[in-house]
């Protein structure tokens, strides 16, 4: 079986497993199954997994973005692509909380539902917009690798590869090491998804298991809308935005960026899934690295399409269990402060809570709404980081199609970069 396959099927089980153990009571508090499986077992197996993803994601980024600014060569074609991915992120989040609300006021979620409310939920603060300009340069750059800081490891890494650019020929040595370090830690990454099956079986089994069936029925419309209107934005709006400005096929992109996808699902952090996208981009699509080093990275960050969505659709949810008329001004207040926000909490943990705190203090919505959908969140938290995936691959490909930096050919070969293929990458020669 393709590691595809074999990771769906990990799903699968893991899903069968954790509605087993919630539904036959086996997963109760302090019994046997939930001390040492749910909550032991599975929990050791997907976060080992995560933290192996988060482990690549500092050196694959710093050395990636050396080799992609040197490999571009002119510092005003770096400021085009970035110039070119930031719209495209902004754009994208737009349309993703401006469809989210269509949908949701339509369905009219939320009207008539009973405020029974028994979880806490209490507001964090967003940094300033000015602070996260300033925090964009590190003052101490190893520490803002230790804490995985994204946005001024990307700055650092982007003035390194410029300053490369700046000495010439003598740093030659230098960019074949970091080019030689690159390859490295892709091959890292290879290694590491051969662990994937058996991780994302453990991760989902614990989801499904501590999460279980009542929840979701008491909430039943809220997650139906949510969910799909996530997959419409997937599979409708992001895949005619690439058609459009790229040609390329959707089918294509899609068959290509599902272990992406999977890898989103499982993890719910856009950053810990950065190595399996930048692979999926670069290898399976054809992207070239000095696009893609810069676009996955920096579409971590900031690009927030299914977390637009939540905070669209959980908005009309609470003002409609709240009988709070937003009006059109409300909507547009919604759309502005999250695309805004989405800027402004890069990097932030939580941060789709903290957004959409933000956004019910701006429209005079009670905070403590949030409590209402907070059961369901780690759920939706994964299914929406997937979303928030298939944007930041979609934007490099059109990106680099626009760059001249695409491999047609690599992109429509259905075998290119495929894991099956690399069996013999393990031997040593």
């Amino acid at each position: 079986m393709s590691l595809t396959v074999k990771v769906v099927t990990g799903m699968a089980f893991g899903i069968v497993v954790g509605l087993f153990f919630n539904l036959a009571g086996l997963n109760a508090p302090e019994s046997f199954i939930n001390e040492y499986v749910v909550n032991g077992l599975f929990h050791v197996v997907g976060e080992m997994f995560v933290n192996a993803l988060k482990m690549l994601v500092v050196p694959l980024v710093f050395f990636s973005l050396i080799c992609g600014v040197c490999g571009i060569g002119n510092i005003k074609m770096l400021g085009r692509v970035g110039s070119k991915a930031f719209g495209w992120y902004m754009l994208t989040t737009a349309i993703a909380i401006s469809v989210a609300i269509s949908i949701a006021a339509f369905s009219e979620i939320g009207k008539g539902m009973e405020q029974t409310n028994n979880s806490v939920f209490s507001g964090k603060d967003s940094p300033p917009l000015s602070q996260v300009f300033i925090d964009i340069i590190p003052g101490n750059p190893i520490n803002a690798m230790a804490n995985g800081d994204m946005l001024p490891i990307i700055f650092f890494s982007i003035l390194v590869g410029i300053s490369i650019l700046l000495v010439g020929h003598k740093a030659k040595s230098f960019i074949e090491g970091a080019e030689v370090a690159n390859d490295i830690m892709m091959k890292m990454v290879t290694i590491v998804m051969a662990a994937a099956p058996y991780a994302v079986f453990a991760l989902i089994a614990k989801a499904v298991a501590n999460l279980g069936l009542d929840l979701l029925a008491s909430l039943a419309g809220y997650v139906i809308v949510l969910v799909s209107t996530l997959l419409i934005h997937l599979f409708i709006t992001l895949m005619i935005v690439l058609k459009v400005f790229s040609g390329l096929s959707p089918t294509v992109f899609i068959r290509k960026i599902r272990n992406a996808q999977i890898f989103a699902f499982g993890t719910a952090s856009s950053n810990a899934t950065i190595p399996v996208t930048m692979r999926a981009v670069t290898e399976r699509m054809g992207v070239n690295n000095s696009v893609a080093s810069f676009t996955v990275p920096f579409g971590a960050t900031i690009n927030m399409d299914g977390t637009a969505i939540m905070q669209g659709v959980a908005t009309v949810f609470i003002a409609n269990v709240y009988a709070v008329d937003l009006g059109m001004e409300g909507y547009l207040t919604v759309i502005l402060m999250s695309v805004l926000a989405s800027i402004g909490t890069a990097g932030v943990p939580g941060v789709g809570l903290i957004i959409l705190s933000m956004v019910f203090a701006q429209v005079n919505l009670p905070v403590e709404g949030i409590g209402l959908v907070l059961g369901v969140d780690r759920l939706m938290d994964m299914i929406r980081t997937a979303v928030n995936v298939s944007g930041d691959a979609a934007v490099s490909c059109i990106v680099a199609k626009s760059e001249g930096k695409l491999d047609l050919a690599q992109f429509n070969d259905p075998t290119a970069g495929a894991l099956e293929t690399e069996e013999s990458s393990f031997k040593i020669p």
